[in-house]
């Protein structure tokens, strides 16, 4: 029999003691906390998501650094206190990743756990640009559109259609009321003069009055600051005056397939940013297109559609990575390229963790089956230069 010292005893336990800890730094799961809005005001981006989101995983094989992908969804209601509480729980569940929100001021919120948590945390939808900033979260990523490369895009379409007076209708919501300020004040300095503007509450209902004071206005043009329900009801309250035979209807990113179902017939004509879009001619869109419609038997939204763009590029990068440190994820995404982006190419700027990318624009047209009965026809596309400022500071 071997006698063992009681310092090389020591010494086995201590191997053995970082032998476990290894381990249990691999786990078996790969977990995700989905945050989105699956009720409220923007419920009718939530589904459209968790469907990109699906697709994404599905198409790796379901794994990620050789393991299983769990997603666990929340509904934050499109509101900022049950998302910090969904978040919060999820992540003491064990999330290695947190995916969401819907509502800017969700995510907003969602980004103070993530960094007091040191939890890698991905943004395919909210637009607000105090998500991306230079000194923001080391851990908050997004992979979509700014309201400023949206309001910029509406802005050159004001000049281009040589628009001169200007009705506003604003979501009374902190970023769409940024978004429209800074609007205003470009507009005005170009010359366009803002006859009015409202701002309804969200989820506002009633849109009557206000459509009723447009068509009694001197307005060519109406700018819409809004989405999710309040972009169908007010869109659809303007149809029934037919107001889009008289002024020019356009916003940042009002229109897209789903506002256009639900509006129906008057919603053609109306133009807007468009975040992602089902014709964009590629082999990587292609590819998602068609595995989308074999599963949901439809054309992706544009939710789905980020949704799922930024979580492959996401679990891309990680497996890239060969490790379960997620700091070493989040260095990785920092300095990643996506050229293979349903989009066209993307770049992460390390500076504000913002995808650099084109902007789209488009116009509410009717489809051809098999496409929808209404479609967004993209009718422009400007370059990251043209919609993104220089990351300064």
């Amino acid at each position: 029999m071997k006698t063992w010292s009681p310092a090389a005893c020591g010494a086995l336990a201590l191997c053995a003691l970082f032998t476990t800890g290894a381990h249990a730094a691999d786990p078996d799961t790969f977990k995700i906390g989905g945050v989105v809005s699956l009720s409220g005001t923007y419920g009718i981006f939530g589904e459209d998501m968790r469907k990109g989101v699906t697709i994404a995983i599905e198409q790796r094989g379901g794994k990620v650094l050789g393991k299983p992908i769990q997603v666990t969804w929340e509904d934050d209601e499109t509101k900022p206190q049950p998302a910090v509480q969904k978040t919060t729980r999820l992540i003491s569940d064990g999330s290695q990743m947190i995916f969401g929100a819907v509502s800017s001021a969700s995510t907003l919120a969602i980004m103070n756990i993530a960094k007091q948590r040191k939890v890698p945390h991905l943004v395919t939808m909210s637009a607000d640009d105090k998500i991306t900033v230079p000194g923001g979260s080391r851990y908050t990523f997004r992979t979509s559109n700014t309201l400023g490369m949206e309001q910029r895009m509406a802005l050159a379409y004001t000049k281009e259609q040589k628009l001169k007076r200007i009705y506003g209708v604003t979501a009374d919501y902190q970023a769409t009321r940024d978004s429209w300020d800074w609007y205003r004040r470009e507009a005005e300095k170009a010359g366009v003069e803002i006859v009015g503007a409202d701002f309804p509450p969200l989820g506002n209902r009633d849109y009557s009055s206000i459509a009723d004071k447009i068509a009694r206005s001197n307005a060519d043009g109406v700018a819409l600051f809004m989405t999710g329900s309040d972009a169908v009801t007010m869109v659809k309250q303007a149809g029934q005056i037919e107001l889009g035979k008289t002024r020019k209807i356009f916003g940042p990113v009002i229109a897209d397939e789903t506002m256009a179902a639900g509006v129906g017939p008057t919603a053609v004509g109306v133009q807007s940013g468009v975040r992602y879009h089902f014709t964009v001619e590629n082999d990587a869109n292609k590819a998602f297109v068609a595995a989308f419609r074999k599963k949901y038997n439809e054309f992706p939204s544009a939710a789905a559609g980020e949704a799922y763009d930024g979580m492959s590029w996401w679990l891309d990068v990680v497996d890239k990575t060969g490790t379960w440190d997620k700091e070493k994820w989040v260095e990785a995404f920092a300095a990643s390229e996506r050229d293979n982006s349903v989009e066209g190419k993307k770049t992460m700027r390390a500076c504000d963790h913002q995808a650099m990318q084109n902007g789209l624009w488009g116009v509410v047209s009717n489809g051809t089956p098999p496409q929808p009965a209404y479609v967004m026809d993209i009718v422009r596309v400007f370059p990251p230069d043209q919609v993104f400022e220089p990351c300064a500071g």
